[in-house]
């Protein structure tokens, strides 16, 4: 089957997506569980709201799989765990791929598959192990017909300040997000630049691949509603928002305004007028 006809699953007809990501569990990190602690209620909650999709372990997909009706989120399935999270990086880094991921994620129906493209200062083995992990993938995701979602990560190191922080240097960004295309990705999930004015520059270098971004660490409503508003102009296809929605007060009414900006083409104030009245779709 092609993966044409899981992305349709994943994809508006105006080739939109909002994927919330629920799968910090999977990384070993005390603080990636505030908002996620109960996770079939955050599920639950999300499922609600209702996202293009959710992104979740192989280990918790059933909590999302198991939900009974036709009208759910797609489910995108995290296909590698690394330990590079903390506050201070361990001797020896790695980034695993779970077995046979494309299978896995086709038996428990999911519309894509997610894996990490690392780059840490000083660190090019584990950046090997991630090209190596997106080409094993890549073979199988072609036999199954599942679409590969790479997310090339740009880190600053662990001193500059302290645990998975982002450097949203574009010169940085684009060649990653280039080698994620040239492996064969079919969707990329990148973090947003510095200057988010200038993200067409990373949608070009994606060379027609759809660009969903990354939101990162939690921030303000009027910040991250801002930047999404701002991004989806810049020619982004959709958005992959974890903390930003789990982590919020009101994760279902922030989800209502996240898909009013990426479907609707909301401004920053419409958007903000959603979640005040804690609109659900």
């Amino acid at each position: 089957m092609s993966n044409k006809v899981r992305m349709n699953r994943m994809f508006s007809e105006r080739g939109k997506c909002f994927d919330v990501a629920i799968d910090h569990g999977f990384f070993n990190e005390h603080s990636f569980l505030s908002g996620i602690e109960n996770m079939k209620q955050a599920v639950e909650t999300i499922v609600r709201a209702g996202p293009d999709c959710v992104q979740l372990s192989a280990g918790q997909a059933r909590l999302l799989q198991e939900i009974p009706g036709k009208r759910k989120p797609g489910l995108v399935l995290r296909t590698d765990a690394a330990n590079i999270y903390g506050s201070a990086l361990p001797s020896v880094l790695f980034s695993e791929l779970i077995d046979r991921a494309a299978e896995q994620a086709v038996q428990l129906d999911a519309v894509a598959v997610c894996v990490n493209l690392l780059l840490l200062p000083g660190q090019p083995e584990l950046h090997r192990q991630c090209v190596r992990n997106v080409m094993m993938l890549k073979t199988e995701c072609e036999r199954y017909g599942m679409p590969l979602m790479v997310e090339p990560l740009v880190m600053l190191p662990n001193e500059a300040k302290g645990g998975y922080m982002v450097d949203g240097d574009i010169r940085k960004i684009m060649p990653l997000v280039r080698q994620a295309v040239e492996l064969g990705a079919d969707i990329i999930k990148a973090d947003p630049c510095d200057d988010v004015t200038e993200y067409h520059r990373v949608i070009e270098i994606a060379s027609g691949v759809p660009v969903l971004v990354r939101g990162g660490g939690r921030a303000g409503d009027r910040e991250i509603i801002g930047r999404t508003v701002e991004l989806m102009k810049q020619g982004a296809s959709g958005i992959v928002y974890g903390r930003n929605v789990i982590q919020h007060p009101n994760p279902a009414g922030m989800t209502a305004a996240l898909m009013a900006v990426v479907h609707e083409g909301a401004s920053a104030e419409e958007a903000l007028a959603i979640l005040e009245r804690g609109d659900v779709r």
